[in-house]
């Protein structure tokens, strides 16, 4: 799409900028935890808060939000940056949440001193059932009104280590009885004796995201924090926390719906299971919906960013159908892919009154609409492979491919015609017996025939063997549930083939092709002589 779509996020920033309110420009962060590889979803967000930044002029932090040691990595941080790269954007620097520890901690001891925090040791089970429900009050801890000299006591020695994980945990002062259960005095900081990847050992008590982001969002002077509509609800504790502590910038909150995408998962905890569990290989499996899944399946950061773009910004949360990432991958690839032929179930096809020592040399356009993809060689010799899908004993009504008897077109090559079916010991057709006709040439016919069908093959001598992977849907539901992941999984979600493409395609420095009458693959980036398919030619699953 060539314009940036008009949008509620977009209106708002023209006219904050129309009514002089943004003196620092505008400045959006994009703040992954790392805590597992980026999925679609993500790459929604990436393209909304770098988007706008560059249609305004402004600038894009990327924030790794690391406060729980446990759970986050440098492989996971070195991916993101990877994949937020290769779909296309800059940022203007990369920061982290532990950039700004101690000052979240000083921030967390004037509370204390303010009398809006206090030490709590409830474990988590009494705190669970203090906490009330949607239509109950809660209850304070009994520890509400400890002194603010023995909360800044006990918050001291957590940070010396003096303290057991989970015996004491650090709560926001504000209303046990709010309708919204955030304000129910949330714990900011929580006891956690890990190595942290950047700081090491120096810390074992760390901040809560709620707490941690809003601060950084304000230090960052980030202009308009944008987030998904589940944390709609935590916006009030974003705007206390900015309200209450001595910051002098408030950056507004505003929420977008996340994306949910058809016969897949989101969530990086079920995601996470598919790796632990070896339900898919690894991450950039080419079936996850991660970015590094996509680009291993052959997606384009052109088509990600305009699946983007076309499903929109909006306030309402909905799944999207499949087919149109799947149309944006066909759109981009149709005109930059170069069109070559591949064989997946190959059956043979031996020319019997082909007299050539060495095979003749055809060409034929890598694309026929894009002259600037230039011409490639084709050997075609006394022995072929064709789909064996194009070849019927009893074709039906208006059968246009190979049977006995009949003719058909190779493809930039000549007309042949079946003259015997060879079967194997076990009764299976093991061969196919043709006679070519030398003046039926593509480009150069001069035999007068007129076959119905044009066909696809490959030389078998100059063919080169591969296994290509059909992928199909990951899972058999348009909407797979956590607790029926197993049932819901596609058993048949990826078929080897043993195939042959013709050797301009192993040549060729593109690692992605449309296999005329196939669909689009791409070369693996991790395995020699495998393709996987990117997506089929049109709609239909």
């Amino acid at each position: 799409m060539d314009s940036p779509p008009t949008d509620f996020i977009r209106q708002r920033i023209q006219s904050d900028i129309a009514e002089q309110r943004l003196a620092q420009g505008v400045i959006t962060r994009f703040p992954p935890e790392p805590n597992g590889y980026l999925h679609i979803g993500h790459a929604k967000s990436i393209c909304l808060n770098f988007g706008v930044a560059e249609q305004f002029g402004g600038k894009t932090f990327l924030r790794f939000d690391d406060t729980n040691p446990l759970k986050e990595s440098d492989e996971y941080v070195e991916a993101i940056k990877a994949d937020v790269a290769w779909l296309g954007f800059a940022w203007t620097e990369v920061t982290h949440a532990s950039d700004y520890f101690e000052q979240i901690y000083g921030y967390a001891v004037d509370l204390i001193k303010a009398g809006k925090a206090f030490v709590c040791s409830l474990d988590a089970e009494a705190m669970r059932l203090t906490r009330g429900t949607l239509t109950e009050p809660g209850q304070d801890s009994p520890h509400r009104q400890r002194s603010i000299e023995e909360n800044l006591d006990l918050f001291q020695r957590m940070r010396a280590g003096e303290f057991a994980e989970g015996e004491h945990v650090l709560r926001l002062k504000i209303d046990m009885a709010s309708p919204n259960i955030n304000l129910r005095d949330p714990v900011i900081y929580r006891i956690r004796y890990a190595t942290h990847q950047r700081t090491g050992d120096d810390w074992c008590i760390y901040p809560m995201y709620d707490f941690t982001h809003c601060i950084c969002d304000a230090l960052e002077s980030i202009s308009h924090s944008l987030c998904t509509l589940e944390f709609e609800d935590h916006r009030p504790l974003y705007d206390w926390v900015l309200d209450n502590i001595n910051l002098n910038y408030h950056p507004p909150q505003i929420e977008f719906s996340r994306l949910g995408l058809e016969y897949t998962v989101m969530s990086k905890r079920i995601l996470n299971r598919l790796v632990d569990d070896d339900l898919v290989d690894g991450w950039d499996d080419p079936r996850m919906p991660t970015v590094a899944g996509l680009r291993r399946r052959g997606v384009t950061p052109a088509a990600i960013r305009d699946f983007c773009a076309r499903i929109g910004v909006t306030k309402q949360d909905n799944t999207v159908e499949m087919n149109l990432l799947e149309f944006c991958v066909r759109k981009d690839m149709e005109s930059t892919a170069p069109r070559g032929m591949g064989v997946l179930e190959p059956l043979k096809v031996v020319i019997t009154n082909f007299a050539e020592i060495q095979p003749v040399e055809l060409s034929g356009p890598w694309h026929a609409q894009n002259e600037a993809l230039g011409q490639r060689t084709l050997p075609f010799g006394r022995e072929l492979f064709i789909e064996r899908s194009d070849f019927e004993l009893e074709p039906p009504k208006k059968y246009k491919r190979l049977s006995p008897g009949e003719m058909v077109r190779l493809r930039y090559a000549f007309i042949i015609r079946c003259d015997e079916v060879v079967y194997d010991a076990s009764g299976e057709i093991a061969q196919l017996n043709c006679t070519y006709f030398e003046d039926s040439r593509s480009g150069q016919d001069t035999s007068g025939l007129k076959p119905k069908g044009v066909i696809h093959w490959v030389d078998a001598e100059a063919g080169v063997p591969v296994q290509v992977r059909d992928y199909q849907r990951l899972f058999r539901v348009p909407n797979p549930g956590s607790d029926t992941l197993l049932e819901d999984i596609n058993p048949d979600s990826v078929v080897r083939l043993d195939a042959v493409v013709e050797p301009a395609i192993m040549a060729s420095d593109s690692d992605r092709f449309q296999f005329e009458r196939q669909g689009y693959f791409c070369k693996d980036s991790e395995q020699a002589n495998v393709f996987n398919k990117t997506v089929s030619l049109r709609e239909g699953f």
